[in-house]
């Protein structure tokens, strides 16, 4: 009960809006629709303005770097079940596809395994 002055004049402005439409539309309905189409494209644009320029963030990264594992990982299953049918003549010799196979190496993993004592226990008592 004591916060209805807010209320009330929001419901007023809304009313007085909806009047207001009716009232262009009744006047002018081409030139209404003009301006609302007018206004939707312009909010269209700069939805998409914002959106563009907005995405650069880390989550876009993480996804592209996603997309890329995924194809990787997909290009070796394939190799791997063979399911790749693929004509012997575009395929080469037996020697080009050693050749082929000795140029590519994998990326090291750049991890490093620390030995840890594990074995002993901690002297909790010595704090």
């Amino acid at each position: 009960m004591k916060n209805r002055a807010p209320v009330i004049i929001v419901g007023i402005l809304i009313i007085l809006a909806l009047l207001g439409l009716v009232g262009s539309f009744t006047a002018n309905p081409a030139g209404f629709i003009q301006r609302i189409a007018v206004i939707a494209l312009i909010g269209l644009a700069i939805f998409f303005l914002f959106r563009k320029f907005s995405n650069s963030s880390p989550q876009k990264k993480e996804q592209r770097a996603f997309l890329k594992a995924a194809k990787r990982s997909k290009k070796r299953l394939q190799q791997k079940s063979g399911d790749t049918t693929v004509k012997t003549s575009s395929l080469g010799t037996l020697t080009t596809l050693k050749k082929n196979n000795k140029t590519k190496k994998k990326s090291p993993a750049h991890l490093t395994v620390i030995d840890g004592k594990k074995g002993k226990k901690k002297n909790r008592a010595s704090f």
